[in-house]
């Protein structure tokens, strides 16, 4: 790894020939996106033995680039205008993130040492971000409200060395065992040191102590936990640097597109498509303010920021889907992409009408960059969830005979390791050793290969279930559910049927906006669900019950806890 200075203080990164592998891959993947087929057979993994993606890469394309890097917005004025409270430019930000990892290495932070971050959206994330990358520490991001019990859990099990965190959550952490650095902007309280002044004219630029190993750890993110305490997952930098050029070719992003994603950081999606996805094409981040924008407002801030590609998990599509229209706030996306959870037809086709752009389904985990979706410059159909991106090979494996087939958990096959895979979950090789048994890598997710080759998701692996021998899929019947206009979300959980054995029943979410009172609104619209059900489905998949529920529980990163359901339990069920 080679360095040097600008005149103007900027610490910049030759042209390595890790970067200019990077580089070629990524090019091809741009060359090829309207390809799909052509870029699967000519896409290779970059394999540098030494690969820091914020020094070889980020650092380069910001030498002398005064275009913004990032910008964020502020929450909506009273007429629900949408300000930028702050832009960086690729240049500003590959500096003050240098200054801030020598910052951070005369404190302490040293290669390898964890680091939780908890700072929200503002400025200094992303320069925490690239700085610990830079210095090779590994980032543990959380989101902003976790309570100080989960603070606690983090930083003991995830061996956390060190904090930068917001100023108002200094007081939830006081007292907790961090061995090492505590810093936040403006912080002054005892033990707290302020955040390093990484924009003053006497900042230092970053110099490196040595090459980094592309299978040293770079990032690792708890999981949400929906059944069990949370597993850290532990990424390494090429896994998430070089292996984000599979999202990078499903998000359809180009050079000089701005990119818009509603991920709140401390989830691995924020990662994804808020940090190394955009700035490996060379756009424009735009990041929305803590607490997100009214799926009222997004729609015009979309156009009045000329944001080009849009990314939200389908419940957010929905809920902004009553604001999807015509006129003059139109925004003139390019490329509108969803992930999280199964995405419908009926979703996408709403905004397509509208929009003029069609939402493309994705699908990953916070232990694998994107493996499947619909790729860029596709067909205009909606496929049941898309294909096998470049760079993975997708196994779907028999849970009763443990051989390949069409139907089945998702597999990867490691034949040729993808380095967009987890390096394996912190201090549990046995959880390890499970999830990579057998040469393939397996993901707990079921799904079926269609005749064109395109996989559909079917839920779970433990959410599946079998009803008078059939295998029911809770995501297609809550699809089908979804589309009654009352419907906000909707859950699909077994219960006991005398003859099947088990069979599906329905817990749905209700728009809130009624006259109707709910003693006659909830038994009106569940009739309809069971008529809409018994219309668009086979006998055997048809709810017997539904019940009414003011919020659907829901993990942090907003999946559906299906465990905390149970068929009843929120009033007498509908019987078909």
């Amino acid at each position: 790894m080679s360095t040097v200075r600008t005149p103007g203080g900027v610490q910049g990164a030759a042209r390595t020939p890790a970067h200019e592998e990077y580089r070629a891959a990524r090019d091809l993947l741009l060359r090829l996106r309207g390809d799909r087929e052509a870029a699967r057979a000519a896409f290779r993994w970059p394999r540098a033995e030494h690969f820091n993606w914020a020094l070889d890469w980020f650092d380069v394309i910001a030498e002398g680039n005064d275009r913004p890097a990032l910008e964020l917005l502020g929450h909506p004025d009273p007429d629900g205008a949408v300000p930028v409270v702050d832009r960086v430019s690729f240049a500003e930000l590959s500096a003050r993130s240098g200054a801030l990892a020598t910052a951070l290495r005369e404190r302490g932070v040293a290669r390898g040492d964890r680091v939780l971050v908890l700072l929200g959206t503002r400025a200094e994330l992303w320069e925490t971000l690239l700085g610990c990358v830079k210095l090779g520490a590994v980032v543990v991001p959380a989101y902003q409200d976790l309570t100080r019990d989960e603070a606690a859990d983090r930083i003991t099990r995830g061996r956390i060395r060190h904090v930068v965190c917001a100023p108002e959550l200094v007081p939830m952490l006081d007292g907790l065992p961090v061995p090492g650095l505590r810093t936040a902007p403006g912080a002054d309280r005892p033990g707290w040191s302020p955040y390093p002044d990484t924009r003053g004219p006497g900042r230092t630029p970053f110099v490196p102590d040595g090459p980094t190993r592309a299978d040293d750890p770079s990032f690792c993110y708890f999981t949400s936990g929906t059944t069990s305490l949370p597993k850290l997952v532990e990424h390494s930098h090429a896994g998430y640097g070089v292996g984000h050029l599979s999202s990078l070719y499903w998000s359809g992003l180009r050079p000089g597109d701005r990119h818009l994603n509603l991920s709140a950081p401390g989830w691995a999606k924020h990662s994804w498509s808020s940090f190394f996805v955009p700035w490996a094409a060379e756009a424009t981040v735009l990041a929305p303010p803590d607490g997100g924008l009214p799926p009222a407002v997004l729609p015009r801030a979309l156009a009045a920021h000329g944001v080009t590609s849009f990314c939200a998990p389908p419940s957010a599509w929905r809920a902004m889907l009553p604001h999807v229209t015509g006129g003059a706030d139109v925004p003139r996306l390019r490329e509108a992409t969803a992930a999280g959870e199964p995405l419908t037809a009926e979703t996408a086709d709403r905004v397509e009408a509208a929009w003029g752009v069609r939402v493309r389904d994705g699908y990953g985990q916070t232990e694998a960059t994107a493996l499947i979706g619909r790729a860029p410059g596709g067909p205009a159909p909606l496929a049941p969830l898309g294909h096998p991106l470049p760079g993975y090979r997708i196994v779907l494996r028999d849970p009763e005979t443990g051989e390949p087939g069409e139907a089945g958990e998702v597999c990867v096959d490691l034949t040729d390791r993808p380095p967009g895979l987890m390096r394996g979950y912190a201090d549990l090789p046995a959880r390890t050793a499970e999830a990579f048994a057998g040469g393939l890598y397996g993901t707990g997710d079921r799904g079926e290969r269609c005749a064109d080759g395109s996989i559909r998701l079917l839920g779970r692996m433990d959410e599946v279930f079998k009803s008078h021998g059939h295998r029911v899929s809770p995501p297609e019947i809550e699809a089908v559910l979804r589309t009654h206009p009352e419907v906000a979300d909707a859950a699909v959980i077994p219960c006991p049927d005398p003859d099947g054995g088990l069979a599906p029943y329905a817990v749905v979410e209700l728009h809130e906006e009624s006259a109707e009172p709910p003693a006659a609104r909830h038994p009106r619209v569940g009739a309809e669900l069971l008529a809409l059900a018994a219309g668009r489905l086979a006998p055997v998949f048809v709810p017997r019950g539904v019940d009414v529920v003011p919020r659907l529980p829901r993990t942090r990163s907003g999946k559906v806890r299906r465990g905390e359901l149970s068929p009843g339990s929120q009033g007498a069920p509908l019987s078909v």
